[in-house]
C-alpha cells in the first residue's frame, strides 16, 4: 500500500484548517459586533488567523528540514 496519498491528503487538511477556523476571544468578538463596522471585525478576525496560522507553519517547515536532514543517507 502506497502512504503517499495519506500523506497528501493529510497535507491539504492541515493547510486549510487556518483558512477555514476562526480564532477571536470573547471579550474581541463582543467589542466588535456591538459596533455598526462589519469589515472592521472581518479585519481583526483575519488578522488574529494570521497570527495563528504563521508559527505553526514554520515550525512544520523546521521539523520537515529535519526529517529530510535525518533521512538522507550519510555518506562515509
Amino acid at each position: 500500500m502506497n502512504p503517499y496519498p495519506k500523506k497528501i491528503v493529510a497535507f491539504i487538511l492541515l493547510a486549510i484548517f487556518p483558512l477555514v477556523g476562526r480564532a477571536q476571544c470573547a471579550m474581541c468578538r463582543a467589542v466588535l459586533e456591538s459596533g455598526d463596522n462589519n469589515a472592521v471585525a472581518e479585519g481583526i478576525n483575519n488578522g488574529i488567523v494570521y497570527l495563528m496560522a504563521i508559527p505553526y507553519i514554520l515550525v512544520g517547515v523546521i521539523f520537515y528540514i529535519v526529517y529530510r536532514k535525518m533521512k538522507t543517507p550519510k555518506i562515509t
